[in-house]
């Protein structure tokens, strides 16, 4: 069983950073972020594989970095120039299956992906 704990989330002024973290209680292949606000689908916003590639989505490309330290077993997500629409409750997800790839994963949505953190809210004010 794999545990992931995220930290990080806070409000920020539009325009500004900040960087997420997730902790896994052990090595995972697939690691992802994705969020979500009330009412709405949980949406996936980037992801990486064990190694190294990793995919965003549209809406976050060239604003948001995503990073591994398999050292420590921990996914960041750097979010710079944010929006008021990046405001949303961020989720850490994980998956040990290599197939589909982790890409694929991300983009077939949260039912993709077998563990889960319990979130961490981020607000953008304008």
């Amino acid at each position: 069983q794999v545990q992931l704990v995220e930290s990080g989330g806070a409000s920020v002024q539009a325009g500004g950073s900040l960087s997420l973290s997730c902790a896994a209680s052990g090595y995972i292949y697939c690691m992802g972020w994705f969020r979500q606000t009330p009412g709405k689908e949980r949406e996936g916003v980037a992801a990486m594989d064990g190694a190294g590639w990793s995919v965003y989505t549209d809406s976050v490309q060239g604003r948001f970095t995503v990073s591994r330290d398999y050292y420590r077993d921990t996914l960041y997500l750097q979010m710079n120039m944010l929006k008021s629409e990046d405001s949303a409750m961020y989720y850490c997800a994980a998956d040990p299956s290599r197939s589909p790839i982790c890409s694929d994963r991300l983009r077939g949505g949260p039912l993709k992906f077998g563990y889960w953190g319990q979130g961490t809210q981020v607000t953008v004010s304008s």
